[in-house]
């Protein structure tokens, strides 16, 4: 057995599961169905719950047959203080924490019998979540859909990362088909995280125009900004940014987000009319540089069964 091989099955046995594949926890877009979809299929689905709503949870959660085949992701820098416990109240196969330090949370974690998924965006950061138990940690480059660190990109990191950790490395930002898997495994991870291509699938919480608009976009219309940190709130902290389609908004207000201030509750005022309209050439869609490979908006399911199995485990 290769060291890639090696390290695909470990993925698989410490998630156990049968397809290198986790759906990104996207916040309000992974609900109960895309979630449980995704680990149907093979892989492992967390539900984005944000910040901690519990009632959005309780809510989503009851699409979900079986909850310990499933995760829940949460943002760490800006949840609830009680999020980590309301998530584990459903009993969860494991808990993904981004953009925030998960070390004061692991613990708590595993005494649930839940596993800990540590997502980071630098190498300090993965060495640390390593040492504080993680489970697995996720590797994210600035290729990435949504919020994220700017300035490191994907294939970059993770050989720096899997020469730093010992412990499973799944790739995110910019994969949303199996040669990305190909590549990100050559380099030293054990598996992907899908987020923009299992967005555009049938189970996800976003309406139909969304949808549609991911399918017209490619990789060269996205964008990374803070413009909708102003617009929607909260405003991140600044060494994160968010990615997604460019828009009128960003094509505006990009790089000059500061500015927005003398017109910001105007333009609030019309974002809310936006959203309410789908209107696509303003409202958000977070979307990373793989959006071009996606050509139809399909059930997660063959998102997912696109990947191969991992040989020794289904």
């Amino acid at each position: 057995m290769s060291d890639r091989e090696a390290r695909i099955q470990r993925l698989g046995e410490v998630l156990g599961i049968h397809r290198p594949v986790l759906c990104a926890p996207m916040a309000r877009i992974a609900g109960g169905r895309l979630a449980a979809a995704v680990s149907s299929a093979g892989g492992l689905g967390f539900l984005g719950a944000g910040y901690g709503d519990p009632g959005w949870l309780g809510e989503e959660m009851t699409h979900v047959p079986d909850s310990s085949a499933v995760g829940i992701g949460l943002i760490t820098w800006h949840m609830a203080p009680t999020a980590v416990r309301d998530a584990l109240v459903h009993q969860p196969k494991a808990i993904w924490l981004s953009f925030g330090d998960p070390a004061p949370h692991i613990p708590e974690i595993h005494e649930a019998g839940a596993l800990a998924v540590c997502q980071v965006g630098r190498v300090a950061e993965a060495v640390a979540a390593a040492d504080a138990g993680a489970d697995v940690v996720v590797v994210q480059g600035s290729e990435a859909g949504g919020h994220g660190r700017a300035g490191r990109a994907l294939f970059g990191l993770v050989p720096e990362v899997a020469d730093a950790v010992d412990v499973p490395i799944v790739a995110a930002g910019g994969i949303s088909e199996p040669r990305g898997l190909r590549a990100a495994t050559e380099l030293g991870a054990a598996g992907v995280a899908l987020g923009t291509a299992l967005y555009a699938t049938d189970e996800a919480l976003d309406v139909e125009e969304a949808k549609r608009h991911l399918v017209a976009t490619d990789g060269d219309s996205t964008v990374q900004s803070r413009v909708y940190d102003h617009v929607r709130g909260p405003l991140w902290p600044d060494e994160y940014v968010g990615r997604s389609v460019a828009t009128e908004l960003t094509n505006t207000w990009a790089g000059r987000e500061d500015s927005m201030a003398a017109d910001l509750d105007g333009i609030r005022d019309r974002y809310v009319e936006d959203v309410a309209q789908a209107n696509m050439e303003r409202r958000v869609v977070w979307a990373g540089e793989g959006v071009g490979a996606i050509d139809a908006i399909v059930p997660a399911s063959s998102v997912v069964e696109a990947f191969p199995a991992i040989p020794s485990i289904g």
